[in-house]
């Protein structure tokens, strides 16, 4: 499961919208929110979004066995 929490405060943090995420991913925001909502992405999105924010662990991100 993903640490969705974590993953948007990144996105914020990064000074991104989801929506632009989105776009960058290829796919549409709605889609991108649906994702999020279920806390399950494919693996080549999980890869651009650790390029595309910068993420250093992403096992903390992608891997949680705990969702908050």
């Amino acid at each position: 499961m993903i640490a969705v929490n974590k993953l948007k405060g990144r996105i914020a943090e990064k000074g991104y919208t989801q929506g632009q995420i989105a776009k960058m991913l290829g796919i549409s925001a709605n889609t991108f929110h649906r994702k999020l909502a279920r806390g399950v992405l494919g693996s080549d999105e999980i890869e651009a979004l650790i390029k595309i924010l910068d993420i250093k662990d992403p096992m903390g991100f992608f891997f949680a066995s705990e969702v908050a």
